[in-house]
């Protein structure tokens, strides 16, 4: 069976990942009510600048800052989307965009990917 996954990746000061945790975990109660099948957020703990290209090029990482790399699972782009768009109208998720986070929204990326190969 193929999936759907919408991923992410942004920067966070590391002062401010309490703060982040407490916001994104109420995010994830919202998506898996709406129907996500899982939510995940991770913290960097082994990222290292590469020659061209890594996680903290990627977000122009700063001293005082670490990456967060996210994701949720739905059954299909179709539930994706229908879910999306019930979590952008729920009041719990107003003002919870990029421009009102703890973070410079700027510099994060996201995009939706259709699985290739799934195994568990």
């Amino acid at each position: 069976m193929s999936h759907y996954v919408d991923g992410f990746v942004l920067p966070v000061p590391k002062d401010k990942i309490a703060e982040y945790q407490e916001i994104a975990r109420k995010a994830s109660e919202v998506w898996r009510e709406y129907g996500a099948l899982e939510y995940w957020e991770c913290v960097a703990d082994d990222v290292q600048p590469g020659k061209l290209t890594s996680f903290p090029q990627s977000v122009m990482l700063e001293p005082h800052e670490t990456v967060i790399f996210a994701w949720i699972l739905y059954r299909s782009r179709e539930e994706r989307d229908a879910i999306n768009a019930k979590v952008m109208a729920d009041p719990r998720i107003a003002g919870m965009g990029p421009d009102n986070m703890p973070f410079d929204g700027k510099r994060m990326f996201w995009g939706g990917f259709r699985s290739i190969v799934e195994s568990r």
